[in-house]
């Protein structure tokens, strides 16, 4: 069934009169545009403030599956840890005598380095962008220049999806734990030399990998530990090559096995000196308020990219790239 109008219309009316009903569809929908930009606003003002740094933070509880290994809290308030108490059992962490188990302390004083979420830094940077970018289309630009709208929105788009993936953990931009050493300052007592603390985000949610380190001998391919190396000085430090006195005995009297871990046959360098990785715990805690950040970030780019897609469309762009 086809709708023919009639009488009919010559063909350059016909085209005037099909000029007329996109200009009148672009005009709609750069109007409804507004209202548009003025609920994402709303949208990202929330983000920003499940993001920003407001007392009393979020505390999370960390603990390693199945083992005592790792058991702890840390306090995060907008993109720093500003508290936190970790409890290490490995065999391979000397625990103070009288202890249960090593602790790993963040220090509070004023002079000390800070612990903080790159990560979370760029959303936040990205929404405060996103946030500038609405008021301009709103306030500075010419809300009827379809061309000008539309470079705005896709600003807009690409600028929420980098917030997003920032949350989401493991961009291209982000640091590896062997080029992201933590300061052992921030810790009280100091953190010790062979042992790697490295904090991330990933889906949203706090991940914690701690590590213990040894030096590796490019000459032979055996290992020193590195509190041995670390000590150097006027005094030459003892030198352990493969497995440790307390490892082989271990092994000899029934002990139990080497723990192995995906990066036990890797070596990375870290603070200039090449390592292996001896043990490693993975810690993920989930943090609410990240989790619905990342969801609202989510909903707002649909709908942004929902609102590319009609402009697109009626500009005559659908299909194009960019």
């Amino acid at each position: 069934m086809s709708t023919l109008v009639w009488p009919q219309i010559a063909q350059p009316d016909l085209i005037k009169e099909e000029e007329r009903t996109l200009a009148r569809e672009l005009a709609w929908i750069l109007s409804s545009l507004q209202d548009t930009l003025q609920s994402l606003k709303a949208g990202l003002e929330e983000c920003a403030a499940l993001l920003a740094p407001s007392e009393p933070g979020s505390t999370l509880v960390l603990s390693s599956l199945r083992s005592e290994n790792l058991k702890g809290f840390i306090t995060r308030v907008g993109t720093r840890i500003v508290k936190g108490d970790i409890q290490l059992r490995l065999p391979s962490v000397p625990v103070p005598r009288g202890q249960p188990s090593y602790k790993l302390s963040i220090s509070t004083q004023p002079t000390a380095p800070t612990l903080a979420f790159g990560q979370l830094t760029t959303t936040r940077t990205l929404i405060n962008a996103c946030l500038d970018v609405v008021d301009a289309t709103r306030w500075t630009g010419d809300a009827t220049n379809a061309d000008f709208i539309s470079g705005q929105i896709r600003l807009l788009h690409e600028n929420i999806q980098e917030a997003k993936a920032a949350l989401k953990g493991w961009t291209p931009s982000q640091k590896l734990w062997y080029n992201d050493p933590v300061d052992p300052a921030a810790f009280t007592p100091a953190l010790p030399a062979n042992v790697s603390f490295h904090l991330c985000i990933s889906e949203a949610a706090v991940l914690l990998h701690v590590r213990t380190l040894e030096a590796t001998n490019s000459n032979g391919g055996t290992s020193t530990p590195l509190s041995a190396t670390a000590a150097a000085g006027s005094v030459a430090a003892p030198s352990y090559t493969g497995f440790s006195i307390r490892d082989r005995l271990a092994g000899v009297l029934g002990g139990g096995k080497q723990i192995v871990h995906d990066e036990a046959h890797e070596v990375f360098v870290y603070k200039g000196q090449e390592v292996r990785v001896k043990e490693k715990v993975r810690v993920e805690s989930q943090d609410p308020s990240l989790m619905a950040a990342m969801a609202k970030l989510g909903a707002l780019e649909r709908n942004v990219a929902l609102a590319r897609r009609a402009l697109d469309v009626v500009m005559g762009r659908d299909g194009e790239e960019g």
